[in-house]
This record gives C-alpha cells, sequence and structure tokens, in this order.
C-alpha cells in the first residue's frame, strides 16, 4: 500500500466508541481513520483464540463448515481459505442502484468499528485495508436490494467485501471501475481471506444501520426547517402564538413537546404581523398552526429514540459466531438479526410522514384565502397568474406517497435459506425507503417554506420577526419574490437544497438533535 497519499481529515478509532455527531460527520466528508494500539492488541489476540480452536479439528460454524442449513458438512482444513472466498463471491447477489458513496463510506466505517473490537477473528491485514479503501475514497459497487436484514446484511455486504479479494467494482473519484486497475494504481494486492473472515465481513447489520443513519441525519435537517417555516407559517396567515404558551405544555409534562413550543415562541418574538392582530376576533387556528409543538414534540421523541438505537447498533458487533478470547470459547448466536434496526426505521418513517403531512396542511391554509386572508394562491391578480395552487398539488402527492410508504417494513418476514433462517427483519428496506421519504419531505418543506416567505411578504409593510426575517433572507439569496406566474420547479430544487443541507439547524436550540451542537 505505497501508492498515493490521503488529504482526508485523520480520526483515531476508538472501536466500539463512535457517536452520532462522529458519524454525522463521516457522512459528509471523507475520513482516515486510525486504529488505537489497544484494538490492534484485541484484533490479535482473537485471531489467536480462533487458531488454537482450529488445532482442536472440531466444528465450528461457518470456519470449518457450510453455511445456513449447510452448517452439518464439515470442510477440511486445506479447503478452508476456499470456502472464505466462495462464500463472498456466491453472495454476492445484489441487485438495483448502487448506493452513494457516502452510505458505503458509513457501511465500511461502522464494520471496521465492529472488526477492531475483537471478537470476529479477522487479521489487521483485513482491517487495513478497507481502512486504505476510505482514506483514498475507494468505494466498493453495492447494489442497494437483494438484504432481508437476517443473517445481516449478506448480499450488500458481500459487494462491499469483492474488491478486497480483488474482485467486483470500486467507485474511485466519481467513476465505476473494475477493482484490478484500482488494486494496481494504489500498488495493492487481492487478499486471501482466512478462516471465518469472509463470514464476519457478511455478516452484520451494517448496511442497514449506515442507510437509516443517512436517512436520520437527513431526517433531522428537515425537522429544523419544518419548525422554522411552521412558525413562518403562522405568521402568514396571521395566526397566534397564545398555543405556544409554557404553561400549556409543562401541564402535558412531555419535555420534547415543551422544548419544541419554546422553539417556536423564540422564532415568533417581537414579529410586527403578530402584534397588529393581538385583540382580532378568531378565537383559535386550524391545528396545522395551534398543534405544531404537540405533533413535532412527538416526532422529536421518536426522532431522538430512533437514533440513539442507531447509535448503539453502530457500535455492536454483530457478526456470529463470536470470538472470546478471555475464555477461549466461539459461540454462535443471533447479533446479525437486525430488528431494532428495522423497528426503529420503522419510527423514523413515521416521524417523516408526520412531519410532511403537517407541513402540507399549512401549504393548503396559506393558498386558501377563506383561511388566510391572503390573496388567493398568494399571488396578486388572481386568475391570470395561478400562484402556488399546484406547488400544493405536487405537496398532496408527495405526501400521499409517504403514507404507502410508511407502513411498517418490520411486520413482515419470508423465510430464507430453506426455513432455517425463518424470521428476519426486512430492515434494509425498512432504511432504504426512509431516502425516498425524506426526499419527498425535503420538497414538501420547501414548498412551504416559498409559501410562507410569500405569505410574510404579502403582509408588507407589517414584518415578522427577527429570526424569521434571517430565514427568510436565505430563501431570498436563492429565489425571488413570486410576481407573477414562473415555473415553479427551479425554486422548490433550490430551497429542497437549503433544507437538506441543514441550512435552518442554526435556528434550533444547542442539544436538540443528538447528531449536532
Amino acid at each position: 500500500m505505497t501508492n498515493g497519499s490521503s488529504s482526508n481529515k485523520k480520526y483515531i478509532l476508538q472501536a466500539g466508541k463512535l457517536s452520532l455527531k462522529d458519524l454525522r460527520e463521516f457522512y459528509s466528508q471523507g475520513v482516515q481513520l486510525v486504529l488505537e494500539s489497544k484494538a490492534q492488541q484485541a484484533i490479535a489476540r482473537s485471531c489467536q483464540t480462533l487458531q488454537s480452536l482450529l488445532a482442536t479439528n472440531k466444528p465450528i460454524y461457518g470456519i470449518n463448515t457450510g453455511f445456513g442449513l449447510l452448517a452439518q458438512q464439515q470442510i477440511p482444513s486445506h479447503k478452508l481459505e476456499e470456502l472464505q472466498t466462495k462464500l463472498v463471491l456466491s453472495h454476492a447477489a445484489g441487485v438495483g442502484p448502487l448506493l452513494s458513496d457516502e452510505i458505503v463510506r458509513l457501511i465500511m466505517i461502522l464494520k471496521v468499528n465492529a472488526l477492531a473490537q475483537g471478537y470476529s477473528a479477522v487479521r489487521l491485514d483485513v482491517i487495513e485495508m478497507l481502512l486504505f479503501f476510505l482514506a483514498h475514497d475507494i468505494y466498493p459497487c453495492i447494489p442497494s436490494k437483494g438484504s432481508v436484514g437476517a443473517s445481516g446484511d449478506l448480499a450488500p455486504l458481500a459487494h462491499m467485501s469483492l474488491p478486497l479479494i480483488g474482485h467486483g467494482q470500486v467507485r474511485l473519484n466519481g467513476e465505476i471501475q473494475d477493482t484490478a486497475g484500482a488494486l494496481t494504481h494504489y500498488g495493492l494486492q487481492p487478499l486471501t481471506l482466512g478462516p471465518k473472515e469472509g463470514l464476519a465481513l457478511l455478516n452484520g447489520t451494517q448496511v442497514s444501520t449506515a442507510i437509516a443513519l443517512a436517512a436520520c441525519f437527513n431526517i433531522e435537517n428537515i425537522f429544523s426547517s419544518a419548525v422554522v417555516f411552521g412558525a413562518m407559517s403562522v405568521d402568514a396567515a396571521r395566526g397566534s402564538d397564545s398555543p405556544f404558551d409554557q404553561r400549556i405544555h409543562q401541564l402535558r409534562g412531555h419535555s420534547s413537546q415543551t422544548e419544541v413550543a419554546r422553539t417556536y415562541r423564540d422564532l415568533l418574538k417581537g414579529s410586527a404581523i403578530r402584534a397588529s392582530h393581538i385583540h382580532c376576533k378568531r378565537v383559535q387556528d386550524p391545528y396545522s398552526l395551534r398543534c405544531q409543538p404537540q405533533v413535532m414534540g412527538a416526532c422529536l421523541d421518536q426522532l431522538r429514540f430512533a437514533a440513539s438505537r442507531l447509535e448503539i447498533e453502530s457500535n455492536g458487533v454483530t457478526d456470529n459466531p463470536l470470538i472470546f478470547s478471555d475464555t477461549g470459547e466461539i459461540l454462535s448466536g443471533g447479533n446479525f438479526h437486525a430488528e431494532p434496526v428495522a423497528m426503529a426505521a420503522d419510527m423514523l418513517a413515521i416521524v417523516i410522514a408526520e412531519i410532511g403531512a403537517l407541513s402540507e396542511r399549512r401549504i393548503a391554509l396559506l393558498v386558501d384565502h377563506n383561511l388566510s386572508d391572503l390573496p388567493p394562491f398568494l399571488v396578486d391578480n388572481c386568475g391570470l397568474n395561478s400562484g402556488f395552487m399546484i406547488p400544493q398539488v405536487t405537496a398532496a402527492a408527495l405526501v400521499s406517497e409517504n403514507k404507502s410508504l410508511a407502513h411498517p417494513a418490520s411486520v413482515d418476514s419470508l423465510p430464507t435459506s430453506a426455513n432455517q433462517e425463518d424470521h428476519v427483519s426486512m430492515a434494509t428496506f425498512a432504511a432504504r425507503r426512509l431516502l425516498d421519504m425524506s426526499e419527498n419531505t425535503a420538497y414538501i418543506i420547501a414548498i412551504e417554506a416559498l409559501a410562507a416567505c410569500q405569505g410574510v411578504e404579502l403582509r408588507k409593510p407589517l414584518t415578522t420577526s427577527k429570526p424569521l426575517q434571517k430565514a427568510m433572507s436565505i430563501i431570498r439569496e436563492k429565489v425571488p419574490f413570486y410576481q407573477e406566474d414562473r415555473q415553479h420547479s427551479l425554486d422548490i430544487e433550490e430551497t429542497r437544497g437549503l433544507v437538506k443541507d441543514g441550512e435552518f439547524n442554526p435556528f434550533m436550540s444547542a442539544g436538540m438533535m443528538l447528531s449536532f451542537a
């Protein structure tokens, strides 16, 4: 491994101690991981223990036996390396679009984090090749479909492992190329996998976890934006800030609800629009304005819980069997079953669906002159101009799509491997559909952001609060006021980029999200 040096940021990996903040940073940019000496010692002990166990010639699942239903067939010692190679090749059966480089990077980091804890009997050479790939942004091509989330993410992790043995394809500088050329370029030789190494690479929940983490980070960005523009919609619709009064939320007792209500109060504080109708005759606002702390607080609770489960899973050892060097034992279990990830992903699906559903109702309210007292469809000379009529239709279509995608994946199971693996988690799909759902909701929030900005500006000369003026200025740097009809999709795309990039995260209070300050 001599050719090329890494420009990626160096990070000393304490195996099993990655935080959500670390993982968010690794998702957004390349990294050069360096193992602690403590991890290297644990790895060496694990390999030594395995060699001692193999010397007894007793059958050990997946090491000197077949796999799944073929576990009863013992493999002779001179075939053990071939067994691991064939395992990787035969399990590389994934299909569909390739996972993004960002997700593949997370997958590799999570795999290294698990193997480096010293319970998997994988040699340092194997882990160091994964580290080299990470340092030089060499990303295995991993198809996104083909895993049922038990026994781990077998097919996609096989595709991750193919380049280590000189097979498959990698993406380098955004271009797909055969692994052989990439290895030659960097002066690398394909590995010959030793006993258990193929199994340890393929077993585990790293793919479903990485995809769920990517979605979780997206949802955090969307949540922040939804709160900001939900508050702006209150002002645009001349809604009341009374429902955000601290006393109301303290009586219910949900801390996240109380926290979110405080954020709405802070965002609306000092609004001249609000001051102009303090004594108006409207008694109550529609739920999409009034009940935002209750809905978004509940979403925040579930978002935090799901994120905490994913952080635990990211630091777990999930291959099988596991080597316990302190007692010289090898134990077969089921940590590869990704039910915790599947259920966390199902929670996140509900969260992102509800964020989008509430936002769409606010968009519908703003474009309805009878509810908002704004010009119909938020545009002057309505009739000649259609204004925001069809963006609301787009938002409604996306909300409906999310409803279908929100059905829990974890309640489904199909037996595999001739009924040996008779209950599976479907965690990989549970996580993968979150990417589509978060994309849909980012568009919905973008449409609300544009509608809310439009509504506030139609209230001139009255102005909104200072924080919301700042949020509006971020939008207006990209998208001007909608004076007359023009193509909406360009504006929506620009604004969606701001939402997805987390431009409105700084408006949240410190510590609200687990993965950023």
